[in-house]
């Protein structure tokens, strides 16, 4: 039984998967939406046996039966069952990924923070895909460009400055956007699928029997075998699911059929056939698990095989850097992230954007983690904690929202969070084994743990500053009456005061009447707030109430996935009768300084955290698209 909330939403344009033919966005949805999934063969099956591996199991027939019975079924149930069939379904106006999920959930004793545990496993879980986002560029590139040691190892010195330097590139062609380069993204994937599958076929055919991997059984005699140890190897395995958070969250992007289509038709039967193909090897060459996927490649064709794989790799990376942009933009609109510089990089689609500090903090962060490893195996033991964290989170909030908002029976959704649990819970606590390793299993956590002290800081740190402006606010009324009372002098203009509370008097407007004494003939209380939803229509944006003597009540609303912009807003508000001029028109900014000895219910650090934050986000004026000549800031102090 399928509720109204499950139906398809019918592709919008503003979405980016309004245009063009379904196979026009096969393709592209194999550019984008594939590529970490996509590249996993280069490291999946080597990390299983290789002998630089730390949890790797011994070259026998039975383990190669029982690693390749468990990849199969990975594939099958996580990604194709629980992702392709279930929680894509969940679909916020056409928007996949953690927060758009989080969004659809329903409100708790009318509040949309109401749920105390909920909330903040969102946010980790968020905070955990930047982890993601720094590990998939550095194992990608690096395990597609040792490659080369394959052909010569006199090559092995330049493999880790041959990836910075691809890395460097990666990152600084960043802000010209994806557009550009987006159009090849499809063709080539394209040719990296094939390549895997041509790969693949030569050795299957020689050892067909490897498809007897697909029973069960071989996996739970696998277990049996190696006990303690087999369940470690999950920790291996699950490099092959790892782009599974991702088709979720760039659902946006294209839709929910053609991210289908393109995995059932091309992706998942290029990734069985390499994968068995490269366990049909091992069969044969035990040898071959120093690196399962370039022992497939004849010696003539190792270097454009290389070549290919480092584009599929650049293109995985790319899929995963996009999404931190996504992601940050949407932290950002739902409060959970200080402003930072939201760069739209298209005229054509608003999701393609660059944010600068969150590139430059990847690429910090990726070049890092490669001098510091140096090689995949080794970084290896950084990678699947972050995504099978956030893959068991998102379980968790599909099942709030499959039984609080579609109403499903407690027998129809319990069976499924089991199901989807005992694969979540699983990987993850193999992955855990990895925190015994050293700083790499560590290293996807602590990441995660700084951006989710950010993230809660700044969300109570602005609840709190904004508690203590609503407590010393003027409501709106009374100061509308005594301005009729005092008889202000009104000056020629208009002036824009920008107001948190639509309710109340914009501090800075107090601030200006209490020091200069006047009043522009025309005020506009503006508020932006942000909604749940991914994008609010133009025609649904903008609320305007004359409230007299001059004074207009403006609120704007945006959603998670844009980026409000107050000359636009004000633009739309002339059919409502406000006399707007750009080069006239004066906008009022109030600028805390924060002191940390007050009464907020946060601790001292905590505080100092938020105010140092406070000072180093992007400005108001520029993220709001202020004119700065027309702005007038004054100060006040706020003791939280």
């Amino acid at each position: 039984m399928t509720t109204a909330s499950e139906e398809s939403h019918a592709p919008k344009s503003a979405h980016g998967h309004g245009h063009g033919s379904t196979w026009a966005l096969m393709l592209a949805a194999l550019g984008i939406v594939y590529g970490d999934i996509g590249t996993s063969p280069l490291y999946a099956i080597k990390e299983c046996f290789s002998p630089e591996s730390t949890h790797r199991v011994e070259t026998t027939p039975e383990n190669v039966l029982g690693v390749l019975s468990l990849v199969f079924w990975s594939l099958t149930m996580v990604v194709t069952v629980k992702y392709l069939m279930f929680v894509m379904r969940a679909d916020n106006e056409g928007q996949g990924g953690i927060l758009a999920l989080l969004a659809l959930v329903p409100p708790k004793n009318g509040k949309r923070d109401g749920r105390p545990i909920l909330l903040p496993l969102v946010l980790f879980g968020a905070a955990l895909l930047y982890g993601d986002g720094v590990i998939t560029p550095a194992i990608s590139v690096l395990s597609a460009v040792e490659g080369l040691q394959e052909a010569a190892t006199s090559l092995k010195p330049v493999i880790v400055p041959l990836t910075c330097g691809i890395l460097i590139g990666l990152f600084l062609v960043q802000k010209r956007g994806t557009g550009g380069v987006g159009a090849v993204f499809g063709p080539l994937m394209v040719v990296w699928f094939l390549t895997l599958s041509v790969l693949g076929v030569k050795a299957i055919v020689q050892n067909p029997a490897i498809f007897k991997a697909i029973s069960p059984t071989y996996a739970v005699e696998f277990f049996a075998h190696n006990k303690g140890h087999g369940f470690l190897i999950l920790g291996s395995v699950v490099l092959c699911i790892t782009g599974g958070e991702a088709l979720y969250a760039d659902m946006g992007h294209f839709g929910r059929s053609p991210i289908r289509r393109s995995w059932f038709l091309m992706v998942f039967p290029a990734l069985l056939i390499n994968y068995f193909g490269q366990g049909a090897n091992l069969l044969q060459n035990p040898a071959a698990a120093k690196n399962p996927f370039y022992a497939l490649v004849p010696g003539w064709a190792l270097y454009p095989v290389i070549a290919i794989a480092t584009c599929a790799t650049v293109i995985a990376s790319q899929a995963l850097i996009s999404g931190a942009f996504s992601l940050t933009q949407q932290a950002v609109q739902l409060g959970y992230f200080p402003r930072v510089t939201i760069v739209h990089t298209s005229k054509e689609s608003e999701g393609q954007i660059y944010i600068p500090e969150v590139n430059w903090a990847l690429l910090v962060a990726c070049i890092a983690l490669v001098l510091q490893f140096g090689s995949s195996s080794k970084l290896a033991a950084a990678y699947g904690i972050a995504v099978t964290g956030t893959m068991g989170i998102t379980t968790v909030v599909y099942f709030v929202v499959i039984t609080e908002r579609w109403k499903w029976p407690m027998w129809k959704a319990v069976p499924l969070l089991i199901l989807f649990m005992f694969f979540d819970i699983g990987y993850f606590a193999a992955n855990a084994a990895k925190l015994h390793d050293g700083i790499g299993g560590w290293a996807p956590l602590i990441m995660g743990s700084v951006v989710f002290t950010v993230m809660t800081t700044w969300k109570t740190g602005r609840a709190a500053l904004y508690a203590f402006i609503k407590e010393a606010a003027l409501p709106l009324q009374i100061f509308l009456d005594d301005i009729e009372n005092q008889k202000l002098h009104r000056v020629r203009g208009t002036a824009v005061f920008m107001s948190s509370n639509p309710d109340a008097t914009p501090p800075v407007l107090l601030h200006h009447v209490k020091h200069n004494k006047v009043l522009h003939e025309q005020l506009v209380l503006l508020s932006i707030h942000s909604e749940r939803v991914p994008e609010v229509p133009i025609e649904r944006r903008v609320e305007v109430v004359d409230k007299g003597q001059g004074v207009f009540q403006v609120v704007a609303r945006y959603g998670f996935m844009q980026t409000p912009n107050v000359p636009s807003v004000m633009e739309s508000c002339k059919k409502y009768g406000i006399h707007y001029e750009v080069n006239t028109t004066s906008y009022y900014l109030g600028r805390e300084t924060l002191l940390t000895s007050g009464k907020a219910k946060m601790s001292r650090w905590r505080k100092g955290l938020f105010a140092f934050i406070s000072r180093n986000a992007r400005p108001a004026t520029a993220y709001f698209g202020l004119p700065p000549n027309r702005v007038v800031e004054l100060g006040m102090q706020v003791d939280l």
